[in-house]
């Protein structure tokens, strides 16, 4: 079922999205060359603890996740793009880093997700952030009252296919509230003028992901993580917003 929110509980959910911005921005600036993802996760934990949060990963287990998650953020790195399950693994020169992370605040949720290259960037991981990110701006330009999921799906495929990467549509954007995953679900690829229409008071994760040379993706054997069938990179790019009369409210901004 989808709930639109009133104007009062998308102000009750700005403190759960400033609080996932802010750690986001944390985890951005302390992945370098040699931290372990580990410690990724623990930063993250930490952070949850210290504000009062609570985590939306740690016990999620839905149909597709081998087990419950058990961590408090996704790192997917390289050839990982969605679900990264934090291992013991140290960033290195190069690595291209997706960061995934919701919390609860007040018993609302915020849902976000950043990419970024650790130490030395190559030419074509900083092309793949930099459309990734084009596609979430599309995305979020075209979410307005009066508009239809399509629309949103149409403005970041045109981004993404105007880059000649293809697309997967099995994971995307939805709904969040309450909870962190509801309806509506908002495919990365799709046809303006269809689907659910806009109204101020959806709430939603916008969320483009593409790999470079790919749209089909394999579970590790860990359970969770989404990597790319043909060892190329991924990125991946999050906001929650709130439909609004007079445009897109991004909860999470950066």
């Amino acid at each position: 079922m989808i709930e639109l929110k009133t104007p009062a509980e998308v102000e009750q959910m700005r403190p759960a999205g400033r609080f996932v911005a802010d750690t986001l921005t944390a985890l951005a600036e302390a992945a370098d060359v040699g931290v372990n993802l580990l410690d990724l996760d623990t930063l993250a934990h930490d952070r949850i603890r210290a504000a009062g949060a609570e985590s939306c990963y740690i016990d999620y287990h839905p149909s597709f996740g081998a087990m419950p998650f058990g961590k408090v953020l996704c790192t997917s790195v390289n050839d990982a793009v969605l679900h990264g399950l934090p291992h013991d693994y140290r960033l290195r020169d190069g690595d291209l880093l997706s960061v995934d992370f919701a919390a609860s605040v007040n018993g609302w949720v915020a849902d976000s997700a950043l990419s970024v290259i650790v130490g030395t960037p190559r030419d074509e991981d900083a092309r793949l952030i930099e459309v990734t990110t084009r596609a979430l701006d599309a995305g979020i330009g075209a979410a307005r009252a009066g508009s239809k999921i399509g629309d949103i799906s149409a403005a970041i495929a045109e981004v993404a296919h105007g880059a000649g990467y293809t697309i997967n549509t099995d994971f995307g954007g939805h709904g969040v509230g309450r909870e962190m995953h509801g309806e509506p679900h908002i495919p990365n690829d799709g046809r303006a003028g269809r689907g659910y229409p806009l109204r101020p008071g959806l709430v939603v994760a916008i969320e483009p992901w593409f790999l470079q040379s790919t749209d089909k993706i394999v579970t590790d054997s860990d359970g969770w993580t989404l990597r790319s069938v043909d060892g190329s990179r991924g990125a991946h790019m999050e906001h929650t917003i709130a439909i609004a009369e007079d445009g897109p409210i991004i909860l999470t901004q950066r």
